[in-house]
């Protein structure tokens, strides 16, 4: 995909925008429209898509009792202040990732990924079964806010660099985008962390405003045209080991809603948390494929020891220091999760990887393709 087909529409902000932006959400008949901002490009690969494929689901499941209308990073508000809109009003949902929060709740960084933490199917369990939407439910609630998950990236990449890492030395004074609690582990690590939002990280990197970048994975990564300016990909983030998306709405609003229309948001987040990591699973190897054949990508599958040392040491200081908060809603999050990670890590390493080692060891069909 050409990354312009998707970026181009990040810089509107004429009078068409802005008079869509002051409207109210219409309301017809019985029928209802909602405006959606979120932090993604439009068309961008599997996150804004799955944006529009939420609004969709719910606009056709309701028969267009609500109907929802999607607004791309920079059609309405910059991206990184979409849930500022439907704190304010001007907008009635958000998508995009709770992490990009965190100056907000330092508790919100759970709900998105942990460095060293849950993999996808860990924070599901969590979330739905062992009580981590209720205490996500709980941070929202002081914004007048109601999240559901709505979509899963799986592992993501750790990023893009200049040269091949040797060492923790070659990380000190770097320049590097990465959000959340793993910018922060970074950030221990030596490195200097800003978050930028997805379609401003290429040209960060163009201009050399940064040395290194990490955001999704391949399918996104490809779109947004990294390797066209960095050649060195480290494809394992230890930061984001499995990362959900979001959609946030205005409660009250949403409560106000006829209890069909709520269980219509609700599953249509369902279906789009499921959706999502199956078109990233299916896209990420073809297009780490493009990159490495036909852009001369060098793929690195593992970090110097130093690094992982030093990643994983930071990671425990950094959760060690907000089961210490002082805000005590944030530190029964940490409580939760880092007591529920000690549980469902026993199934993850003592099944799943048991298998996927046996595998990759015994299992080599490539000659049957």
């Amino acid at each position: 995909m050409d990354r312009r087909s998707f970026l181009k529409t990040s810089a509107l902000g004429g009078s068409a925008a802005a008079a869509t932006s002051l409207a109210a959400p219409a309301v017809a008949q019985g029928r209802i429209t909602w405006r959606m901002v979120t932090t993604w490009p439009r068309n961008f690969p599997g996150l804004g898509t799955g944006a529009q494929r939420v609004a969709d689901r719910i606009t056709a499941a309701s028969d267009g009792a609500l109907t929802v209308e999607v607004f791309a990073a920079g059609e309405m508000v910059p991206a990184l202040q979409s849930l500022d809109a439907v704190i304010d009003g001007s907008a009635e949902m958000s998508h995009g990732a709770a992490y990009y929060w965190q100056n907000k709740s330092v508790g919100l960084s759970f709900f998105t990924g942990v460095p060293f933490g849950m993999t996808s199917r860990e924070l599901a369990a969590w979330m739905r079964i062992l009580g981590g939407q209720e205490l996500w439910d709980e941070v929202y609630d002081q914004f007048g806010l109601q999240g559901f998950m709505s979509g899963d990236t799986g592992t993501q990449a750790g990023g893009w660099f200049q040269n091949e890492l040797e060492g923790i030395d070659d990380i000190q004074g770097m320049r590097f985008r990465t959000p959340g609690l793993g910018g922060q582990v970074w950030q221990k690590m030596g490195a200097s962390v800003t978050n930028l939002a997805g379609g401003e990280i290429f040209a960060a990197l163009q201009s050399g405003a940064l040395d290194a970048a990490e955001f999704v994975g391949p399918y996104n990564d490809r779109a947004l045209g990294f390797h066209q300016v960095r050649k060195h990909y480290y494809t394992s983030s230890f930061i984001e080991p499995g990362l959900a998306t979001e959609l946030v709405v205005d409660k009250a609003k949403y409560q106000e809603l006829p209890e069909n229309l709520q269980a219509i948001i609700r599953d249509a987040c369902q279906a789009e948390y499921d959706e999502v990591p199956s078109e990233f699973y299916a896209n990420d190897p073809i297009a780490l494929a493009d990159m490495v054949d036909n852009h001369g990508v060098t793929v690195h599958r593992d970090w110097p020891e130093s690094i992982l040392e030093a990643g994983a040491a930071a990671s425990r200081e950094l959760l060690e220091e907000i089961l210490d908060s002082a805000d005590p809603l944030s530190k029964r999050v940490a409580e939760s999760y880092v007591q529920n990670l000690n549980l469902l890590r026993t199934r993850t390493e003592n099944t799943d990887l048991t298998f996927a080692l046996a595998r990759q060891k015994y299992f080599d069909i490539s000659d049957l393709g």
